[in-house]
């Protein structure tokens, strides 16, 4: 029988990782953080308690459970198998997760280092964005072994409103890109319908309450058409961190010789709006390259 899982390792404290690590403390747990900007990780100690490390290696030193929430699978590698990553810290029967979204290949490459050393792993990319990770209503997509998400369940439900198992490892990630590839197009119809309305002379607001209840409406509706119509981009999931994911789904859509003509297309538009300079705009900002391109 394992032991319960009391001490935690978070790595990385960006905009979804410090409210993530937030939570686990809240429940008690012993939480170890390392952040690249120590600074950061100073002031989540401030708020929350527990300790801050100089790596993650120190960090991942006595804990049950590691988790990584970084920014992608050079970053995940230097902070796990690099010189002072967090497998060095580890001990056989403790645990990593990696919360980063990032390819199904880096999941693979993990879990069979982790299992060699006796380390248990669970690729777990996150879908929610910073307002899940403050609420705690996050979508946890998983891929590993059922007895180690067995064990890690009940603590990733400290930040999740839904956590599912999807099959071995880097089926996590592999879900995580079909979510990206929904978005993609339904952010696009959205930016799309508001720009149609806004041409028609119609009330954007009058039309989204009342399509909202039929069969148009979506997450991204419900929650982005009020800053889209007042051409407000400086919050939210940024471009630069889509089209990172975007790659990841068209580089793996090539491999399974699946169909991705939506996707690329939007990931294009996406580019058009980091010329624009809106690389850190969140992704809702397709709507002012239309408008934009409306004036050209």
């Amino acid at each position: 029988m394992h032991q319960t899982i009391s001490t935690v390792a978070f790595i990385g404290l960006g905009v979804m990782g410090y409210p993530m690590a937030g939570h686990l403390a809240r429940q008690g747990l012993t939480v170890r953080v390392y952040n690249r900007t120590t600074a950061t990780a100073e002031a989540w100690v401030a708020e929350h308690g527990g300790s801050h490390h100089t790596t993650p290696q120190e960090a991942a030193q006595g804990a049950d459970l590691v988790m990584v929430c970084v920014g992608n699978d050079d970053d995940v590698r230097q902070v796990t198998t690099g010189s002072q990553g967090a497998l060095h810290g580890m001990a056989a029967g403790s645990l990593l997760v990696d919360h980063t979204t990032a390819s199904s290949d880096l999941a693979e490459e993990l879990s069979n280092i982790c299992h060699a050393q006796g380390i248990g792993f669970i690729d777990a990319p996150v879908s929610g964005g910073q307002q899940g990770a403050i609420n705690g209503a996050l979508t946890i997509m998983c891929g590993g072994e059922e007895r180690e998400f067995s064990r890690i369940e009940a603590t990733l439900a400290h930040y999740a409103r839904a956590v599912a198992l999807m099959g071995p490892a880097g089926s996590g990630q592999l879900t995580k890109m079909v979510n990206q590839i929904c978005i993609a197009g339904l952010v696009q119809g959205l930016a799309e319908g508001l720009h149609f309305a806004e041409q028609a002379g119609l009330d954007q607001q009058r039309v989204i309450d009342v399509i909202a209840k039929g069969a148009a409406g979506s997450w991204q509706m419900e929650n982005r058409h009020k800053t889209m119509a007042a051409d407000e981009y400086e919050h939210g999931f940024a471009v630069n961190w889509m089209r990172k994911d975007l790659g990841i789904c068209l580089e793996q859509a090539r491999r399974l010789q699946a169909r991705l003509p939506v996707t690329a297309l939007v990931d294009q538009f996406y580019g058009d709006v980091q010329a624009m300079g809106g690389g850190r705009w969140d992704t809702s900002s397709l709507l002012r390259r239309l408008r934009s391109h409306g004036r050209d």
